[in-house]
């Protein structure tokens, strides 16, 4: 029996697998999920349910990532499990740079985009937005192409790992950029919410950590450089004189640069260095997608019941993601406030919160993370695409080889 992955990243989760595959080539990919009755593919396992669970495991790490920058000049093509870490370093032999990264440099593409995972930023769409073609392997172990245009694709780059296997995605690349990042302490809640979207407009990628105490917190600002200067004070907030860490009392070492200090556009949009790549967390993620309108009364909100979570949260991280058309993607036509949970790793404590907080924001109709821990079922029936994405996964998946009874359940329960 091959290495079977017991655990996601965070040692959270604990998968139900009883085989794995490592196909080495694209013919082994399509003849492995051909024959398997049920198989579900792992990326970086940063998920922190089940969605990725199943019966069979496959993991694409024999297979080369073989990157490429297309002829035009303004896409690169890759294999879906690479990381944006490793898309960054060949990107930067290059001079080229996509339009954000997440917090975690260290996450697969394919992973990432399955599950409208994002950066931060006014104007930035989650990283799906960027892609600009894919490469499925389908149920019946064919090989499916599409790109932007193509009828369906909106529908299937937010796949929620229930069409096929991500074999290759191509994403839009533009010439590299510079980005400076200072911290500003003491941040209050009222200058949080009476200012926000001026804060959230400071930079090209803009964050608040929060622990929900008697101050708001810190405001990370990411700036493309040449930018303007950098005020010692902003909102009431101070200036930090020294590196910080998002999470209040770890060691800055492996947080990215900061202090205003020029640098790659890669070296500064994640919190975390591109090097550093952890091999499990002692934590549990949630995070909740608010229409960006209901920004102030889903934050005073949750201010209100913070007493039933703080204790279990070392971190929270407010920001801001652009609207896009992609079906199953949480800013669907609608810019957000997504509002991200650090938890302590005790489930039974984290899902009672969690279950508070969705009861909170229901009324502002919060969406969570598709990859992380949320309480709600039938999350697919608040998604006016599901009819179509539904069908879109019948063509794609006639056997439901790819599904699994976290995906009937809380995705397609509704449109079965």
């Amino acid at each position: 029996m091959n290495r079977v992955p017991s655990f996601n990243w965070a040692e959270s989760f604990r998968y139900g697998f009883r085989d794995c595959v490592y196909p080495t080539s694209m013919e082994a990919v399509c003849e492995a999920v051909a024959r398997a009755p049920k198989i579900k593919v792992l990326g970086s396992r940063h998920s922190f349910n089940a969605i990725p669970d199943g019966e069979v495991a496959m993991m694409l790490t024999e297979l080369p990532i073989d990157p490429v920058i297309e002829a035009d000049g303004r896409q690169v093509s890759i294999g879906g499990h690479a990381t944006y870490g490793e898309l960054a370093h060949f990107l930067h032999r290059h001079e080229l740079a996509i339009h954000n990264l997440a917090s975690l440099p260290h996450i697969s593409i394919a992973g990432a985009i399955a599950t409208a995972t994002h950066g931060s930023g006014d104007q930035n769409g989650n990283l799906a937005t960027g892609v600009s073609a894919l490469e499925f392997v389908t149920g019946d172990g064919s090989i499916v192409r599409m790109k932007r245009g193509d009828p369906d694709f909106p529908g299937m780059v937010v796949h929620l790992g229930a069409l096929g296997v991500v074999t290759r995605v191509t994403l839009e690349v533009q010439p590299e950029f510079q980005v400076a990042q200072s911290v500003y302490e003491g941040l209050r809640w009222a200058a949080l919410l009476d200012n926000f979207d001026d804060i959230m407009a400071a930079g090209y990628s803009v964050s608040v950590f929060t622990r929900w105490g008697d101050e708001a917190g810190t405001l990370w600002i990411k700036r493309t450089t040449p930018a303007q200067g950098w005020p010692e004070a902003l909102y009431g907030a101070q200036r930090a004189t020294i590196k910080r860490h998002p999470l209040i009392g770890l060691s800055p070492e492996n947080a990215t640069e900061q202090l205003g200090v020029p640098g790659c556009w890669a070296d500064r949009l994640p919190h975390f260095k591109l090097g550093f790549t952890p091999s499990n967390g002692e934590e549990i993620q949630s995070e909740f997608h608010v229409p960006r309108r209901h920004r102030r009364a889903a934050i005073e909100a949750l201010v209100s019941i913070r007493d039933r979570f703080r204790h279990l949260a070392p971190a929270s991280e407010f920001r801001t993601v652009a609207a896009d058309e992609l079906w199953m993607s949480p800013q669907f036509r609608q810019d957000t406030l997504s509002v991200h949970f650090t938890w302590i790793r005790d489930q039974q404590a984290v899902n009672a919160a969690v279950a508070d907080i969705e009861e909170v924001l229901a009324p502002f109709g919060a969406l969570p993370h598709w990859g992380k821990v949320f309480a709600a079922r039938a999350v697919g029936a608040r998604y006016e695409m599901l009819p179509e994405f539904a069908r879109l996964r019948d063509r794609m998946d006639p056997e439901r080889k790819f599904s699994n009874p976290w995906l009937e359940e809380v995705v397609f329960g509704s449109a079965i």
